[in-house]
């Protein structure tokens, strides 16, 4: 099966994603193609597998680390005072997390909804003449060690 998953995923190896944060451990950060909050991302395995208890333990545990230290350069290069992570596959079944930064002047009527319960479709999609600097503070903010397993 191909999702879009594996259609973003191809983009990044190709080097075709604009997006792309970082080639980490696991697999590719990358910046949403909406930006519902400022800094959104998701990480997205390399390989696709279809779901987290798919991975094998250090796999698995690799991705979450992952994902943990992408929540750390997100914090870093956008002032978020937390991250929601989520995981679901329902709609794409192949594994991803999705990164929300969060920030304290959010207005009291959105800061305790969910991302999910926005209008995704007024946020603006990921450009690289809006998003640049924010994708630069994002790769400078991430540790070294990004190398691929093998």
């Amino acid at each position: 099966m191909t999702t879009a998953i594996h259609r973003l995923v191809d983009r990044c190896r190709a080097a075709d994603h604009p997006a792309v944060v970082a080639r980490l451990r696991s697999g590719w950060a990358v910046l949403g193609e909406r930006q519902v909050f400022a800094g959104y991302c998701l990480l997205l395995p390399d390989p696709v597998v279809p779901h987290l208890n798919a991975l094998a333990n250090d796999a698995r545990a690799t991705f979450l680390d992952d994902m943990g230290r992408l929540g750390d350069a997100l914090i870093a290069a956008t002032g978020a005072i937390r991250i929601n992570y989520a995981m679901f596959g329902n709609a794409e079944p192949a594994l991803h997390a999705h990164l929300f930064p969060r920030f304290a002047d959010e207005p009291a009527s959105t800061r305790g909804r969910q991302p999910w319960a926005f209008d995704w479709n007024a946020a603006p999609p990921f450009s690289e003449a809006a998003h640049g600097a924010i994708l630069g503070r994002l790769r400078a903010a991430l540790p070294r060690e990004t190398t691929p397993l093998t």
